[in-house]
């Protein structure tokens, strides 16, 4: 691939990022010269790709919807097959894709023609997802906004619900989406709280761009992901676990696929296991899975739900009744 082909494909995979990008970062990205830089853009519009231009202290250049689809991507029925793909896949927050998903769907439907967004809004609109226990529905589209608000530093109002039901008005400039199990969350500064505020996305209603931009802020520490979990892990109730198994420490280890720092060797047959969960339920079946005796030392609650399950698994244990009547059909 020659110089100038290798410039332009780094130039508009640039472009494809839903921002407005000055011509002097662009250079400075690409090492060349802004008038290099003029020319290569004439050259993308020379190849149908819709780049448009605006003046001013924020202008700069932006890959923008056109009439057809831009040479060299995909064809109409392809750009629609990935375009519900990625929104199936970023409403369902499938784990391993669900940020790449958005960033995807964010660059693509940027330059999907009006005669293609309605195809995909219609199938959207007539498609409905089995979702398992735990899971929650999340807009698509309101990902996509959120994403190109953070990546152009741009505030977003919308309509917040929390825990207890009660709605607010929320002005925000977005930092970070992040994605957490089946649940996506928005890390952003609240412009009227003064502070930086977590946000699960379900819960958010009409989000929309305002069209101001702003200077990027940096969250407490700089990591959003860092930022999301602890706040997550202090607003969740914790049951510190204290537990004596009847195994080696590296076995302990193995069989729950937890950090080796959280088992103590005690001899060459036990160790002490010591955690946090939000649940004592989840506590209980991890250790249950192990397959080998234990104690509990902590928390009282979890000896208790041991016990429920105890008394549980005994009845279901015994013989049925052969006196009860279980043919439905015998009434």
């Amino acid at each position: 691939m020659s110089d100038t082909a290798a410039r332009l494909v780094r130039l508009l995979s640039l472009l494809q990022t839903p921002r407005e990008w000055p011509g002097s970062e662009l250079a400075g990205r690409l090492g060349v010269s802004p008038r290099t830089v003029r020319r290569d853009i004439e050259r993308l519009r020379d190849l149908g790709y819709p780049v448009h231009a605006t003046m001013g202290a924020v202008g700069g250049y932006r890959l923008v919807a056109g009439k057809a689809m831009p040479p060299l991507l995909l064809d109409d029925d392809e750009a629609v097959a990935v375009a519900v793909g990625l929104r199936a896949a970023a409403g369902g927050a499938v784990e391993g894709i669900d940020e790449a998903s958005v960033r995807a769907l964010a660059k693509l439907e940027q330059v999907l023609p009006s005669r293609l967004r309605r195809r995909v809004g219609a199938l959207a609109a007539a498609t409905v997802s089995l979702t398992g226990p735990g899971a929650t529905a999340v807009d698509p589209a309101h990902l996509t906004t959120l994403a190109a608000a953070a990546v152009a530093h741009e505030r977003v109002r919308f309509a917040y619900r929390a825990a207890d039901g009660r709605t607010t008005d929320r002005l925000v400039e977005p930092h970070r989406l992040v994605a957490a199990g089946r649940r996506w969350y928005l890390l952003a500064y609240d412009t009227e709280r003064h502070d930086w505020r977590v946000f699960r996305v379900d819960r958010l209603t009409g989000p929309s761009a305002t069209g101001v931009r702003v200077p990027p802020r940096q969250p407490p520490g700089g990591d959003a992901a860092a930022y999301v979990r602890d706040k997550m892990y202090a607003l969740a109730p914790a049951h510190p676990l204290r537990a004596t198994l009847a195994l080696p420490a590296p076995e302990a280890a193995r069989r729950t696929g937890l950090d080796p720092a959280t088992f103590t060797p005690l001899d060459a047959h036990s160790c002490l296991m010591r955690a946090d969960a939000e649940a004592v339920e989840w506590i209980a079946s991890r250790l249950l899975m192990l397959g080998c005796d234990f104690t509990i030392h902590e928390p009282t609650e979890l000896r208790t739900y041991l016990s429920t399950l105890a008394t549980r698994a005994h009845h279901a244990s015994q013989p049925p009744d052969p006196t009860a009547v279980t043919d439905r059909g015998a009434r």
